[in-house]
């Protein structure tokens, strides 16, 4: 993976690409188009409702699939920002969204449980889906990577996909599991935007995806400010890959039990260690301390995000209600390496960054610990 960055310049050359030409589609994706792909996954979301999943996927995995291979042979930066801005919308955004979405509804007494091993599937993928297309990458080309990912879309998972989700599901009663399984009115998108626990939830939902952007973005700063070497980064990943799968399942056991709302003041608790911790000069086994922090919050809080919306609004407009939390999860993504990005060029080192990053996180537990009070007694 290390020798694939190394190799980076020499793609944009092959691409007729310089470094200050790629920046622009950099800030591009950070600004203009992550609007639109808020925007976008908005609309598409709300198409969850109404259009069964197999459906939506028979839609989805080629657009993807086309997107992958538009990368691949991008003749200019537009074409290219196009591109990226589809990869964003079709595979961070809508091929989430319809995952969890379906999740979500299917499921009611052990729906942490199922969402957990969603979550099982993109930690794999985010685990291993980037080595194979930097060994594709080095022996063959940055090229055969893409049409590697457009062929697996297209001969795998789209005929899964409209296998496993072609037979609708509705929550089922097995003995008396669901008789302690409140009811839940079904609030309408309209009825969710004007509700403010609604506002005060995302203050908390968004951080997670923020700084953990920003630590993968900035992943070549950080190592040589700290002198970590790159190779060890490469290894802790898998380590936080590791601990996000263990506290996923772990979560969704305690998600079945307690109900989401119970564990929505913890997720950011590790997520304030990590800051700290990085913002602290040492050896490179912080880092290993950071990341094990890091994968505590992805698991704890990738579980919860799949369950807690059906447990307060219901599941008629799962759709909707999730493809608003989606497009602003997609938007943190997107700002984040810029914002900071922009600090640290005014001098503002990210380890300090840090700080602040995690006395927010401090604050927004006491936000989510109010908020759990309160959606407990309503």
């Amino acid at each position: 993976m290390v020798e694939f960055f190394q190799k980076a310049r020499a793609a944009l050359d092959d691409r007729h690409l310089s470094p200050d030409r790629l920046e622009i589609v950099c800030h591009f994706q950070c600004d203009g188009a992550a609007s639109e792909d808020d925007q976008s996954v908005r609309k598409i979301g709300r198409l969850e409702d109404v259009v069964p999943e197999h459906r939506s996927i028979l839609l989805v995995v080629p657009v993807l699939a086309a997107a992958t291979l538009l990368a691949a042979y991008a003749p200019s930066v537009a074409v290219l920002a196009v591109a990226i801005f589809l990869l964003r919308l079709f595979g961070q955004g809508v091929m989430t969204h319809i995952a969890r979405t379906g999740t979500g509804r299917w499921f009611a007494a052990q729906r942490g449980r199922a969402v957990s091993l969603v979550v099982l599937g993109h930690q794999g993928g985010e685990g291993t889906l980037p080595v194979i297309f930097s060994m594709l990458a080095i022996a063959f080309g940055y090229r055969a990577g893409w049409v590697a990912g457009a062929l697996a879309l297209m001969l795998v998972a789209l005929p899964v996909g409209i296998w496993a989700y072609s037979k609708p599901r509705t929550p089922g009663r097995i003995g008396r599991e669901l008789e302690d399984v409140p009811t839940v009115r079904s609030w309408s998108r309209a009825e969710v935007m004007r509700d403010p626990i609604f506002w005060v939830l995302l203050t908390g939902v968004l951080v997670p995806p923020f700084i953990g952007t920003v630590i993968f973005f900035h992943q070549d700063y950080l190592t040589a400010l700290r002198g970590w070497p790159p190779q060890f980064y490469a290894m802790t990943l898998t380590v936080m890959a590791i601990t996000t799968v263990v506290f996923a399942l772990i979560s969704g056991a305690i998600i079945d039990r307690l109900g989401s709302v119970a564990v929505l003041p913890l997720f950011l608790v590790p997520l304030a260690g990590a800051c700290f911790a990085l913002a602290v000069e040492g050896p490179s086994g912080y880092l290993l301390v950071v990341m094990v922090l890091l994968g505590v919050s992805y698991g704890i809080s990738s579980t919860l995000f799949g369950s807690i919306w059906p447990e307060i609004y219901g599941a008629a407009h799962l759709g909707a209600v999730r493809s608003i939390v989606v497009s602003a999860m997609v938007f943190a993504t997107a700002a984040g390496p810029g914002l900071t990005g922009m600090l640290i060029d005014r001098g503002v080192s990210l380890p300090r960054q840090m700080i602040g990053f995690g006395l927010y996180c401090l604050l927004a537990t006491g936000a989510m610990t109010g908020a759990s009070v309160y959606l407990r007694r309503r």
